[in-house]
């Protein structure tokens, strides 16, 4: 399960269709640095996202794997 607390590297190493979550939340920086270094949650709030909507589809994307 797939937490705030997780990392983003983390989350798009082990599922990869993930991406589309993060993009669809316009984290396009799946790719840069900050993927590496990030939480779920300090990403979302650099982005002004709603972490746990974002934790939510995340774990969806899971479910649906």
């Amino acid at each position: 399960m797939i937490t705030k607390n997780t990392s983003i590297i983390e989350v798009l190493r082990s599922i990869p269709q993930s991406r589309e979550v993060f993009i669809k939340h316009g984290m396009s920086c799946v790719g840069c640095m900050g993927a590496v270094m990030e939480t779920i949650e300090n990403g979302a709030r650099l982005h002004g996202i709603n972490v746990e909507v974002l934790v939510k589809e995340l774990n969806d994307t899971i479910l649906k794997k």
